[in-house]
């Protein structure tokens, strides 16, 4: 018979185990521990031994709401899932243990991928398609409720994008394996004088102006600057707050060597069909002049933008670094200059510096609705941006719910039903 041990953890005993684990995440770490705690949750650190070895922990989160207590684990807890015998022991230690906190229930969502798919959201062959049904089902013979293999956004996503890095380990390299169109995007931004820095502790209020911005125009929650500061202090340097700007002198200069060469060009062609006219020149002349309308176009309009300073914040991205991966988590941009495409070169530098010059081959663009077949679904456009970088999906188990005391849950769910929330 297996000899199973339920027990507390320190948090640095949680954070050894965690950095070594397959399924290691941000979200089961001693730095979301620390931040949860500043936000008023109860946070402990919950393990099972199994003769003396550590085989399963859990950063488990007790609410104290207006209505009901709950617990909840996010992306975990971390063990192997087809491991019945020892899913099904932590499970009963974990309900006994939400039991003894005056939690209604337990809500876990594994970080276990329930199936791997195409970029397009399309079935793979092989293993890694076919769904872990096995997990579904243990968790509810474990007396879980399984929320639903649900599309849309929440708060812990059940559906993500990721791009496998192995191979790559040079910025040639890795520019060279997103799509064309994303290539594209990420030269022209670093040839229109978008360069990409890390703010530091004092210049938050940078990303939280650029984030507010987004949030107003595309209507999600705002977490505020001063949750910003809060994650910063609880992650340290595994949180980077990261800003694109423009550098509009340096534009402005690029764009008047620009104008310069193709005026040449375009003088050159007008002395040689004067000289001795043929259809080819004058169909070069014609988009030769084209060309240096639209450079005279840009120059005047980086002349606008110098107005609005020298160097201007046009994107800014939250990027966490995990020993297994590095998460893309919060984002926003300044519309006035999308023109510049800094958001994808933002996204060039996470994962140059962030994951191939430390030796990670995964980033974990997080959170997608996944919705592929419908051209106007709200997520659409932030998909079709991170299937750029030519990635695949993951769609995870989702959300269980167990009700540790069943007549208080339902109550509880009434109340939330009648209040409508």
């Amino acid at each position: 018979m297996r000899d199973f041990e339920f027990v507390t953890l320190t948090p640095e005993e949680f954070d050894g185990f965690s950095a070594k684990h397959p399924q290691s995440n941000f979200q089961q770490t001693a730095a979301m521990g620390r931040l949860r705690e500043g936000e008023g949750i109860d946070v402990e650190y919950l393990g099972m031994r199994e003769n003396g070895r550590m085989v399963a922990a859990a950063l488990f989160e007790t609410h104290h709401g207006r209505l009901s207590t709950f617990s909840e684990v996010h992306d975990g807890p971390l063990c192997d899932w087809h491991d019945r015998e020892l899913v099904e022991r932590f499970m009963d230690a974990l309900k006994h243990h939400a039991k003894a906190k005056g939690a209604a229930q337990l809500g876990i969502t594994p970080e276990e991928p329930y199936r791997l798919r195409a970029s397009d959201g399309g079935e793979i062959d092989g293993e890694q398609g076919a769904p872990a049904d096995d997990i579904v089902e243990t968790l509810k013979d474990c007396g879980f409720e399984h929320e639903g293999f649900t599309v849309g956004y929440t708060a812990v996503p059940r559906w993500r994008y990721v791009k496998d890095l192995s191979g790559i380990s040079d910025e040639k390299a890795l520019l060279k394996s997103y799509d064309k169109r994303t290539q594209w995007s990420v030269k022209r931004a670093a040839s229109m004088g978008v360069h990409v820095r890390e703010l530091g502790a004092d210049e938050l209020g940078v990303f939280a102006d650029i984030e507010r911005q987004t949030a107003e125009r595309r209507g999600f929650e705002y977490r505020g600057e001063e949750y910003f500061r809060r994650f910063k202090e609880a992650f340290g340097d595994a949180a980077h707050f990261t800003v694109a700007e423009i550098h509009v002198a340096e534009y402005v200069a690029d764009m008047e060597t620009k104008r310069d060469a193709l005026q040449a060009k375009v003088e050159a062609l007008q002395a040689k069909q004067a000289q001795h006219p043929t259809t080819r020149t004058e169909r070069q002349l014609g988009e030769e002049t084209r060309n240096l309308e639209a450079a005279r176009k840009r120059l005047a309009e980086a002349a606008e933008y110098a107005g609005d300073g020298d160097v201007l914040p046009a994107a800014a991205s939250l990027f966490v670094e995990n020993p297994r991966e590095t998460v893309y988590l919060f984002s926003g941009s300044v519309e006035r200059y999308k023109p510049f495409y800094a958001s994808a070169l933002i996204q060039h530098w996470a994962m140059l510096h962030l994951c191939v010059e430390r030796g990670v081959d995964r980033y974990n663009f997080y959170g997608i609705s996944g919705v592929f077949g419908d051209p106007d679904d709200e997520g659409r456009g932030v998909l079709e941006f991170k299937q750029g970088f030519n990635g695949y999906v993951e769609e995870l188990t989702g959300s269980f719910v167990l009700p540790v005391r069943p007549m208080v849950f339902r109550l509880k769910n009434l109340a939330h039903r009648i209040l409508g929330r």
